[in-house]
């Protein structure tokens, strides 16, 4: 019988994974994400069938997530750097977030954009064009609130203003 490689192995694995429920909640963004006991709840189950076993230490000042095959010896892993000056709490928190983005980035996990970019870039406002005039003006839109929600140029601002006389 054809020993398995780490990748096939993790290739089973990852089609039995598939995406990992959310359970907590970052009251700062206002989203949800699924935290690192949700992630190897889900995970380490499955890699352990495979005959994979999955570590997380800390060593020279980094975060590590390893896969190791116990039958072959191979091994994958993934690393980020600890700001190791942070006072111990502080340190703490981030080697429990490197260990979550570290084990996501790993196995390549299926997220929904937890706590990235999506909830904290800028949404983009769209533009107030001359069009919108009539409309602003029935609903009683005063040039504050519709700054509050458009993009207004100069141009635009003055042609609300003379609308508006």
């Amino acid at each position: 019988m054809e020993k398995k490689t780490i990748y096939k192995k993790l290739h089973e694995a990852k089609k039995e994974i598939g995406t990992v429920a959310k359970n907590a909640k970052n009251p700062h963004f206002k989203n949800t994400y699924a935290d690192i006991n949700a992630l190897i709840s889900a995970v380490e189950p499955i890699l352990l069938e495979k005959g994979l076993v999955l570590l997380q230490p800390i060593r020279e000042g980094r975060q590590f997530t390893e896969i190791h095959d116990v039958e072959t010896g191979e091994s994958v892993e993934s690393y980020l750097e600890l700001n190791t000056t942070l006072p111990p709490q502080a340190l703490g928190s981030a080697i429990t977030y490197f260990r979550r983005y570290t084990l996501q980035s790993l196995l390549s996990l299926q997220a929904d954009d937890d706590d990235g970019q999506r909830s904290s870039a800028p949404q983009p406002k769209p533009q107030f064009t001359e069009d919108k005039f009539e409309a602003a003006k029935k609903a009683g839109a005063t040039l504050e609130t519709i700054k509050s929600k458009y993009l207004v140029s100069k141009e635009v601002e003055v042609k609300w203003n003379d609308f508006n006389k």
